[in-house]
């Protein structure tokens, strides 16, 4: 099986401004605390979803004979319970918005770490990302879950300088994938 390594340091500095601006416009409950808060996690899923479905040749998994493309962008989500990982799928992410990817990655979080998912809930994928940056993981190389293609490795949001438009050398928030 023929495999190779990719890696990219991102500069999310305008992401975190637009994830501000969005979770500060969530609807609130009776109690004024917000429905849903937007994750970087959550602009990764999406942003995934995307690029397999713009590049369908990349959204596969491995069979015995070939590799089979699919129609859906289902995103795994490494979550780590008592004893290992398990990965929950966001299924057809592509078509999903971002309130709606947080909470239902918030509702498989828990229910993992309380070992409520149901098979269907954590069984296929065609691909899966694995943050480890909130244990302030800087960057990492991540095992490919078979029969799936690909495995995104996302590490911890840092401050580093960063050349801005103006050439000027600015703090910037940039994260390894």
């Amino acid at each position: 099986i023929p495999h190779f390594y990719v890696s990219v340091d991102v500069t999310l500095d305008q992401l975190l401004e637009v994830r501000e601006r969005i979770n500060l416009q969530a609807p609130k409950d009776k109690e004024g605390k917000p429905l849903w808060k937007i994750s970087v996690n959550d602009f990764i899923i999406k942003a995934m979803a995307m690029a397999l479905i713009k590049v369908p040749d990349a959204n596969v998994t491995w069979t015995e004979n070939a590799m089979v493309k699919h129609k859906h962008a289902d995103i795994g989500i490494a979550v780590s319970i008592p004893g290992g990982l398990i990965t929950p799928i966001v299924r057809s992410a592509e078509l999903k918005g971002l309130a709606q990817i947080s909470t239902e990655m918030k509702d498989y979080a828990a229910r993992a770490r309380n070992r409520k998912l149901k098979p269907e809930e954590y069984a296929g994928g065609t691909i899966t990302v694995s943050n480890l940056g909130s244990y302030g993981i800087d960057s990492f190389s991540a095992i490919v879950n078979p029969p799936q293609a690909i495995i995104v490795a996302v590490g911890a949001i840092l401050k580093k300088p960063v050349v801005n438009a103006k050439s000027e050398i600015v703090v910037g928030q940039r994260m390894a994938i």
